[in-house]
């Protein structure tokens, strides 16, 4: 990849190709430089002297996504503008100091540094608005029917089972009647894709154990713990340091489900060890997908997910044959539909169908935001399950009980903004 340039000088024109990470030198006469963004082809007008001014303040702001590093003029009047590998087109055009072209130092700010977006940043926000009310009311839905069917049908293994084979054929559907395009995968996916899948069947798994023996916001608040899990396992395992105020975030974190878990009323420690696991279980998760994403072919973030529901499917159908058996579950489906009627087949579905929506459109978000955004949609969603749950299953809290999931879910939101 290279950047573009033009120069014009007078009335010469001196084009030529700048390989990455080199410098172009611009002479002090040239007052405007045009930065043409890849994302959407919109070309900024910025004057080289505001962008002087600027440039300790705009070394990490985004320009339609892009960062681009800037750096004073130095030597004989040469504006040095070092390019790192992102991919943009820089036209430099020089000017007289008195064009009528020349924007102000006032209007690189209000431009670069505005609240107020353009149309495609605007849709760019909608789009993502949508995203998230779409994420979290997918997933109260999903955690209202699976804590309903796992009521009526105390089989967690079998319902994990269902949840990623109704998802697996809900893709499979999908890719042959070409709503969504195939992804185009090689071996190298595959392999990549394996340590993700494995983390993935734990603990999906896990969590659903956690459900089926205590309240769906008792499992949720020992899941906000998540972020303490995923500091100390990238500290003492990947040998990762983090500032100060990242550890700190923890103490809330670690103290508040310790709070809520100790005066939780119907606790259980099948159901406690499990939201455990699954903590851990996605921290490895994460950690494996980031590594995975750059091997193999870049699939997009519906059909990652799709992917990784196959592959874990296939990992996990002979240990629910093995954990729990057809025999436990015919006679566990009986006593469900005579307990419940045929509504029951209705709930099965329900929590499946929703259960790979949440996580598709989960991973679909990732796609368009960054990993902190991602995170305190994360810790809010959090809040918007324990909350229903307790409304709808009307779950007993004690004060003592919420204030600890209060404090959990507030140390969560201060670790997402301490590791910005």
């Amino acid at each position: 990849m290279s950047a573009s340039t033009n120069m014009m000088f007078g009335s010469t024109l001196c084009k030529g190709s700048v390989p990455d990470r080199t410098t172009i030198s611009l002479p002090i006469s040239c007052s405007q430089i045009n930065v043409l963004s890849k994302i959407n082809r919109k070309p900024r007008s910025l004057p080289v002297g505001g962008l002087i001014r600027l440039s300790s303040a705009l070394d990490s702001k985004a320009i339609y996504g892009q960062s681009l590093k800037l750096a004073p003029c130095v030597g004989l009047g040469l504006c040095q503008t070092p390019l790192r590998r992102i991919g943009f087109n820089v036209q430099a055009k020089a000017y007289e100091a008195s064009s009528s072209d020349l924007v102000s130092d006032s209007d690189v700010e209000e431009e670069v540094l505005s609240e107020n977006p353009s149309p495609q940043a605007a849709a760019q926000r909608l789009k993502i608005g949508i995203y998230f009310v779409a994420w979290w009311t997918l997933n109260v839905v999903f955690n209202i029917y699976n804590k309903k069917v796992l009521n009526a049908f105390p089989y967690p293994w079998l319902t994990s089972t269902l949840s990623l084979a109704v998802g697996s054929l809900m893709m499979w559907v999908s890719w042959a009647t070409r709503l969504v395009d195939a992804p185009d995968t090689d071996l190298e996916f595959w392999k990549a894709l394996a340590p993700v899948a494995v983390a993935h069947t734990i603990g999906h798994v896990a969590a659903t154990v956690s459900m089926s023996k205590v309240a769906v916001s008792f499992t949720h608040i020992i899941k906000s713990a998540e972020p303490a899990f995923s500091v100390l396992v990238s500290r003492f395992i990947l040998g990762e340091s983090f500032p100060m105020p990242v550890y700190l975030s923890l103490l809330p974190i670690i103290g508040g489900c310790a709070l809520a878990a100790a005066t939780e009323l119907n606790f259980n420690m099948t159901g406690f060890m499990g939201a455990m696991i699954s903590n851990l279980a996605f921290v490895f998760r994460n950690i494996f997908s980031k590594k995975g994403m750059k091997a193999g072919k870049s699939v997009g973030g519906m059909n990652y997910y799709a992917c990784l529901s196959m592959m874990s499917l296939a990992l996990l159908t002979p240990f629910a044959f093995a954990v729990e058996g057809p025999q436990a579950w015919a006679a566990g489906w009986q006593e469900a539909l005579r307990a419940i009627g045929p509504q029951f087949v209705w709930w099965v579905a329900a929590q499946s169908v929703f259960y790979h929506l949440y996580n598709q459109v989960s991973y679909m978000s990732l796609n368009e935001i960054s990993p902190l955004t991602f995170s305190i949609g994360n810790t809010m969603k959090r809040v918007s399950v324990i909350g229903s749950s307790i409304i709808i299953f009307r779950t007993e809290v004690r004060p003592v009980n919420g204030l600890g999931a209060a404090i959990a879910i507030l140390g969560t939101f201060l670790y997402s903004q301490a590791k910005q």
